[in-house]
């Protein structure tokens, strides 16, 4: 057989130097023939071997007339259908080969977004351990960062959260939003029960959700049950994010890590996208121009209650107390919370006003609301009636027996 360097030479020799085909033969020492095939031959040689029957071209045609009827039909029920006592293996592979020919076209869509058409969300738990004070951590179950990505630009925006309540998650989403500019037309969640569920055959918002899509204007949509391909943009930025941005970093608290991922963020922004053939930072403007514009009166979220101030002068947020200005005691405030600042109003003016505590069971006192607090007991305490103002009755030892009915014993 001609070896590939051999058939090399031969088609140099005749390209290159026009040298005839007697003179290659002689050159190269084979036959004119020899010289001619390598010069008609299309590539070079290559040893083919033989090829050898299988069991299972006996059954070939029982396997097409199965395929007939049933396209999808398991390659184990054919075997079982066709009394087959050999290796399943090779009945699976010429299986696989025949089937295409009986099943009908599947060809897959290519899924497009167009400019401020959607943005999908999703709530990821990084694998990790955070300080929040008061000597506790918080590890990942109790660690939601927020994540959204438009679909068309595939800007990432993400934020860690105290909790995934819906007064927590709702002002995130709020605060995601204005960071964006904008507003996705269709806002893409799966089941979280903060914003709704998959029941009855169809997705069921819940109160708040629907509260804040009506101030947003926007259309939210819950994904199916066990389909994780429908919000796969997101998906994959979770993915992005447990691979590029948490490898190597620590944490001093949970203000840290939303400083460090939003650094990253900028940056993740600017990178070129095989996808896109640009970075989503080049595309965000005719995202955002094709969106929603931010509502001229922002929704309601976070914390919210009234309540009258009791004795004690704390008001209990999320596992948590909070000192308020003992001069509001018995009165009714507002309390307003927000991921970063607890506040507290009285006929609108500000009573109390904290950082929000990622710690639980504890008791957060402003100083000064504990020097008024002790401020009033003193003065209270100093406060002592004149007793020749007071008139008391003097009653005499007889009503007593009388009422008890002592003086008829005591005359018996």
């Amino acid at each position: 057989m001609l070896s590939v360097e051999d058939w090399a030479e031969i088609r140099r020799l005749h390209r290159a130097e026009a040298m005839p085909i007697k003179a290659i033969a002689r050159t190269m020492g084979c036959s004119k023939n020899t010289v001619k095939q390598a010069l008609r031959s299309a590539g070079p040689p290559r040893y083919r071997r033989a090829p050898k029957g299988s069991l299972v071209d006996e059954v070939e045609p029982r396997i097409r007339e199965l395929l007939t009827v049933w396209p999808t039909m398991p390659a184990t029920v054919i075997a079982e259908r066709l009394g087959w006592q050999h290796s399943i293996r090779i009945l699976r592979d010429r299986v696989r080969e025949l089937r295409p020919a009986y099943l009908p076209p599947d060809p897959v869509s290519r899924t497009t977004y167009q400019p401020g058409e959607i943005g999908q969300c999703d709530l990821w738990f990084p694998d990790i351990t955070v300080p929040v004070g008061y000597g506790q951590h918080r590890t990942a179950p109790r660690l939601p960062v927020l994540v959204m990505v438009t679909g068309y630009s595939r800007t990432l925006s993400a934020r860690l959260l105290p909790s995934r309540r819906a007064e927590d998650l709702f002002a995130g989403w709020w605060q995601l939003c204005r960071g964006l500019g904008a507003v996705p037309r269709t806002l893409v969640w799966d089941g979280e029960g903060a914003i709704g569920r998959w029941r009855r055959g169809g997705a069921e918002l819940t109160g708040e959700c629907q509260a804040f899509r009506g101030t947003l204007g926007a259309q939210v949509v819950i994904c199916k049950p066990a389909d994780p391909e429908t919000k796969g943009l997101v998906e994959r930025a979770n993915g992005y994010l447990e691979t590029s941005f948490l490898p190597g970093r620590t944490f001093t608290g949970p203000q840290d890590f939303n400083t460090q991922l939003q650094r990253w963020l900028e940056t993740a922004n600017r990178r070129r996208m095989r996808v896109l053939g640009c970075a989503p930072a080049d595309r965000i403007a005719a995202d955002r121009a094709a969106m929603l514009p931010l509502p001229p009166i922002a929704p309601t979220v976070g914390w919210r209650r009234s309540l009258r101030l009791p004795r004690d002068h704390y008001i209990r947020l999320d596992a948590n107390d909070y000192s308020v200005h003992p001069a509001a005691i018995g009165r009714r405030i507002e309390l307003v919370a927000g991921l970063d600042r607890v506040q507290a109003f009285c006929d609108g003016r500000i009573v109390a006003d904290h950082s929000r505590c990622w710690a639980t069971h504890q008791s957060i006192t402003d100083p000064d609301h504990a020097d008024a607090a002790r401020a009033l007991r003193r003065s209270r305490l100093s406060i002592v009636p004149d007793p020749t103002s007071v008139e008391v009755e003097q009653r005499r030892l007889r009503d007593y027996d009388t009422l008890f009915g002592l003086d008829d014993e005591a005359s018996g």
